[in-house]
C-alpha cells in the first residue's frame, strides 16, 4: 500500500482528500500545519506529498525547501489557490514535481498521484531510461550518467527541466505541443494546466540557450515547440 502525506490546514479539504485516497487503497497521513510536515516527511518513508502553499507557521513552499535541501526526494504535489504563471513557477522551482489549483475535482487529484508515483520507484527515484546518449548541434544529453553540456560546458537542471529536454532532443526537429510534452515529461495524458510547459521552456531557455549558439529552442506559433538548428 502506497503511503502519502497530506499537509493542509482546510479541515473540509483534508476530509475529502483523505476519504478519496482511503477508498483507492492509499494510507494517508495527516499533517495540519508546516513545521509538523517538514517533522513527518523528515522522519518518515512515504511515496509522495500533497502539499498546501497557504499553511499556518509555515508555508508550502519553504516545507519544500527545506526537504530538497535535506536531500528528501519524495515526490511533492502542490495544492495551491494561487494559480498565476509566477506562482506555479515559484512553487516547481523550489523543488516540487507537480501542482494542481483549487478548486479541483478528485479525479485531476488522483490522476496527478498515479503520474508522479508511475515516474518514481519504491526509493522516491526517478526510473531510469535506457543508456542513451542525444546531440543536436553543440548540445549533449547523456541519459546514463543524467547530464547536459552545451559547447563542453556542463548545464546544471533540475529533475523537471532534464525529463523536458529529453524529451525535445529525442524528437529533435519535430514539433511538439504543450499536450505532448505533458505526456511525455510530466505523465500527464490530458489537457491540465498547460501553462507549466511555458513557464520550464523558459528555464531551458535561459540555461541552454541563453549564452549559446545556435539558438535551438523554437516557438511554433498555434502548434507549441520544437528543438534544431536554424
Amino acid at each position: 500500500m502506497k503511503k502519502i502525506l497530506l499537509v493542509e490546514d482546510e479541515v473540509n479539504v483534508v476530509s475529502f482528500i483523505k476519504k478519496g485516497l482511503t477508498e483507492e487503497n492509499f494510507e494517508v497521513s495527516v499533517a495540519f500545519n508546516g513545521s509538523t510536515g517538514t517533522e513527518m516527511a523528515s522522519g518518515n518513508h512515504y511515496d509522495l506529498i500533497i502539499l498546501d502553499i497557504m499553511l499556518p507557521d509555515k508555508n508550502g513552499i519553504d516545507v519544500c525547501r527545506d526537504l530538497r535541501n535535506n536531500q528528501i526526494q519524495t515526490p511533492i504535489l502542490f495544492l495551491t489557490a494561487l494559480n498565476t504563471a509566477d506562482n506555479i513557477a515559484l512553487g516547481l522551482n523550489s523543488g516540487a514535481d507537480d501542482y494542481l489549483a483549487k478548486p479541483f475535482k478528485f479525479i485531476e487529484l488522483l490522476a496527478r498521484i498515479k503520474a508522479l508515483l508511475r515516474r518514481t520507484n519504491t526509493n522516491g527515484s526517478e526510473i531510469r531510461s535506457k543508456e542513451s546518449i542525444y546531440s543536436v548541434a553543440n548540445l549533449r544529453v547523456d541519459d546514463n550518467a543524467k547530464t547536459v553540456e552545451r559547447n563542453g560546458e556542463l548545464i546544471s537542471l533540475t529533475a523537471t527541466e532534464y525529463r523536458l529536454l529529453l524529451t525535445l532532443i529525442k524528437s529533435k526537429g519535430r514539433v511538439l505541443s504543450r499536450i505532448d510534452l505533458l505526456e511525455s515529461a510530466w505523465d500527464i495524458n490530458f489537457n491540465l494546466a498547460t501553462n507549466v510547459v511555458d513557464v520550464y521552456i523558459n528555464y531551458l531557455r535561459k540555461k541552454i540557450d541563453s549564452a549559446y549558439e545556435p539558438k535551438l529552442i523554437h516557438t511554433v506559433i498555434g502548434m507549441g515547440y520544437v528543438l534544431k538548428e536554424t
